[in-house]
């Protein structure tokens, strides 16, 4: 399987994962930021972007293998590791099977639970949707909850168009059968930044609370005036608070 990555700058690492259904570019105002002063390793999940799309079903662990293989090619033991949304949710995986990998962790717009009966029959059948239909219509429907109105969206809609149908499908399925990581949350050791942004819909507000509650001596820090992709609507908020998690890591 061939995966697609950016490996940019040098010294402490820091692995980035996007999220649905997007690509590694969704990160560019934090790989243009610290890899000045970092080494960013940034993949495309497998069936996103430049990477190889494997048609049926995606799950979480298969996407945090994914990404323990790449950094084992890498020769990259130990990190930092972000991810939005579908890719905290692969972040926390990750740290399920390789805690000892972690040293740091960025959780942005993500869900621990697992899905409702409700959101397992919604993502099955949004995945044959994709496929059926391509992303466009999708991405249509989802743009301001995605960005806030009033935020440029150009990026986030070209990547959402251009995002593998086959490749979307399968991550969706893989995520119905999500297994619930709350409780993995109360054994974080390591620092964790918890980001939301404050109009977002998807994962709200009181999500990204209760997540801090649970992680111990973790940083809760909410966006305003961004939605589903802070990072990219609010990129100077998000990179100070970024800053602050670096620099706990490493003094």
């Amino acid at each position: 399987m061939l995966t697609a990555y950016d490996d940019i700058g040098s010294g402490n690492p820091i692995v980035l994962i996007h999220g649905h259904p997007f690509d590694r570019t969704m990160w560019r105002p934090q790989v243009e930021r610290f890899s000045q002063t970092h080494r960013l390793i940034v993949p495309d999940l497998r069936g996103y972007g430049e990477s190889t799309v494997i048609p049926g079903k995606t799950t979480l662990d298969v996407f945090a293998r994914d990404v323990a293989d790449l950094l084992d090619r890498l020769g990259v033991d130990r990190f930092v590791l972000g991810g939005l949304s579908m890719g905290g949710q692969i972040v926390m995986d990750f740290y399920r099977q390789f805690p000892q990998r972690v040293t740091g962790l960025l959780l942005a717009d993500t869900f621990p639970g697992a899905e409702t009966p409700e959101g397992v029959k919604a993502r099955n059948d949004m995945a044959d949707r994709l496929e059926q239909e391509g992303m466009g219509p999708y991405a249509e429907e989802v743009q301001w909850k995605m960005v806030a109105r009033g935020n440029d969206s150009d990026h986030v809609m070209h990547m959402m168009k251009n995002a593998p149908p086959e490749g979307a499908a399968a991550a969706l399925r893989g995520r119905a059968q999500r297994p619930d990581y709350t409780d993995l949350l109360r054994t974080i050791s390591v620092p964790t930044l918890v980001v939301v942004g404050e109009l977002d819909e998807y994962t709200p507000v009181d999500v990204a609370q209760h997540m801090h509650t649970l992680i111990p001596g973790s940083e809760l820090v909410v966006i305003r005036n961004a939605a589903h992709m802070p990072n990219l609507e609010r990129p100077t908020e998000f990179n100070e608070a970024f800053e602050r998690l670096l620099n706990t890591v490493w003094v």
